[in-house]
């Protein structure tokens, strides 16, 4: 299989995708529904299923990673996936015209790869090269594409109509989907998302805390952030160059 067919056929399966959840969601729409969640019923269930899923598996598995594992090893496994991530951003700043935040990318991948022990340090960062995290999603965003009706994913949680038909783009530009290993892939992938749920789990106690319906706090925060409404980082001079983008613990 060539390189295009695969990627023709990575594009195909995601539209499908989305068409068939467009099908599915809009017998959830009702006369009184939020403009920017006309599929509030839909995604509450879908809410509710991510939710018992992640009290049931994901957060005691998180917990238990970081009862057990060490905080330099949790911080090694971070700096890890940080810096695959970075090459993902590099590609979409490049897509973007960013050419500055591009070589920063850059530079940090050649850096932490280099000298991190392959990612595991973050040596870039304490040089003073900031991190500037990007995806197709944000990309169409700059290009124009708005973000479209709010959408809660079984199992990956909060997006947009505009992330969701991007999914498959940022899915073939990971790089551990490329690795050809399907027990290393997959290995990986448990890790990954391991790592992502315990560096959530103060965020998680504070939100059960302080909001009265986790699902309006946490789609009207994804919708701000995602839409560039607010900026979670913005240095002088840098004007809106960091809307839309995610804080570092999303």
């Amino acid at each position: 299989m060539t390189y295009q067919t695969k990627y023709s056929k990575v594009i195909l399966r995601g539209g499908a995708a989305v068409l068939g959840l467009g099908l599915l969601v809009g017998c959830a729409t009702g006369p009184n529904a939020n403009p920017e969640d006309p599929y509030e019923s839909f995604n509450r269930g879908v809410y509710s299923f991510n939710d018992g899923l992640d009290r049931a598996v994901l957060k005691p598995v998180a917990t238990a990673y970081h009862d057990v594992a060490p905080k330099p090893i949790r911080t090694g496994v971070s700096n890890f996936f940080g810096n695959l991530g970075d090459v993902w951003s590099f590609v979409n700043n490049l897509l973007q015209g960013r050419g500055s935040d591009a070589l920063d990318s850059m530079v940090r991948v050649n850096v932490n790869t280099l000298f991190g022990l392959g990612g595991l340090l973050d040596i870039a960062t304490e040089m003073g090269v900031q991190r500037h995290k990007q995806d197709f999603g944000l990309t169409l965003g700059h290009w124009g594409v708005q973000t479209g009706p709010y959408l809660v994913l079984p199992l990956l949680g909060p997006s947009t109509l505009r992330d969701t038909a991007a999914l498959p783009i940022d899915f073939y530009g990971d790089l551990t989907s490329n690795i050809n290993d399907i027990g290393v892939r997959n290995s990986l992938y448990g890790l990954k998302l391991v790592e992502k749920r315990e560096s959530l789990l103060n965020a998680g106690d504070v939100l059960e805390a302080a909001a009265l319906d986790r699902y309006s706090f946490t789609r009207d925060v994804y919708l701000q952030v995602r839409s560039g409404r607010i900026t979670p980082k913005k240095g002088k001079g840098r004007d809106d160059d960091d809307a839309g983008k995610l804080p570092d613990e999303y």
